[in-house]
């Protein structure tokens, strides 16, 4: 047998023989675990989206990874997060690893006399529940990404990106601009959808609207004369002396205000009085 082997300077995997001449595994469990090697930290692809790509089928996957798992090439932990969920988290090694040690509990005897106590949770580290400004922006991120079966998240991912949709929200924008922001040209293939949605999020975050400029003036609650701040005018309110209407001839009364106004809308369209 000769072996040809080309150079290379990018795009490559280094792997020990020893994984690659474990007898112990099938070939169809050392490519498996060669394929999950050469993928970068943090690739997030579970063991049905695997088989759907290979023509294996999910049986055989399955099987692949339970010979992994038993020669200690790959293990699944559920951690349990800062809020209280519960997520699992695979770890892939190039060689075989041991089981974790697990504690256990140390076998009660009678001469130490002592009460078992069950343990009692700390009140401070009771997971916070979402408010609902947060349950809003995850409802309205999982509605965004729906019609995108690639980006998959979790709800603690998806809280993770509540505050940039919170921001989103606030600045006027709806599902339809979230969408539009998010989901063309994705990435192929989809490695890690959480960084593709928070890059997008911070890239794309519109400026803040500017407020809309503020009336010149008010009006006078009770004649609906011209003030300067809203509430009434210093001649309704008994301080000071209503000026003549400009033009008008018309006395600042309330009524002869409503006279001149009426007699200025309406000047345009009235004809003039003939001499008599």
């Amino acid at each position: 047998m000769r072996i040809h082997r080309s150079a290379r300077t990018r795009a490559f995997s280094v792997l020990p023989n020893g994984l690659l001449q474990d007898r112990r595994l099938s070939y169809t469990a050392r490519g498996l675990l060669a394929d999950l090697l050469s993928r970068p930290d943090g690739w997030r692809e579970d063991g049905r989206q695997m088989a759907d790509s290979s023509p294996q089928g999910r049986g055989a996957v399955r099987r692949a990874l339970k010979e992994l798992k038993d020669a200690g090439y790959y293990r699944v932990d559920r951690v349990r997060m800062a809020d209280g969920t519960v997520r699992s988290e695979a770890h892939v090694f190039d060689t075989p690893q041991p089981e974790p040690a697990v504690p256990r509990p140390a076998s009660g005897g009678g001469s130490s006399g002592g009460a078992v106590v069950p343990p009692v949770k700390d009140p401070g580290q009771e997971p916070t529940l979402p408010d609902e400004r947060t349950r809003a922006a995850v409802a309205t991120l999982f509605r965004v990404i729906r019609p995108e079966p690639r980006l998959r998240l979790g709800e603690a991912e998806a809280r993770a990106l509540a505050p940039l949709v919170t921001q989103w929200l606030e600045r006027g924008c709806d599902e339809a601009e979230l969408a539009h922001a998010l989901l063309p040209g994705l990435p192929q293939p989809m490695h890690s959808p959480v960084a593709i949605l928070r890059d997008r999020l911070q890239r794309k975050l519109p400026p803040e609207r500017a407020a809309p400029p503020p009336t010149p003036y008010a009006e006078c609650g009770r004649c609906h004369d011209p003030v300067p701040r809203p509430g009434i005018c210093r001649a309704c309110a008994g301080l000071g002396t209503r000026t003549v209407a400009v033009g008008t001839g018309a006395p600042a009364t309330p009524g002869g205000v409503a006279r001149a106004r009426a007699a200025l809308r309406g000047w345009p369209r009235q004809p003039a009085a003939a001499n008599s």
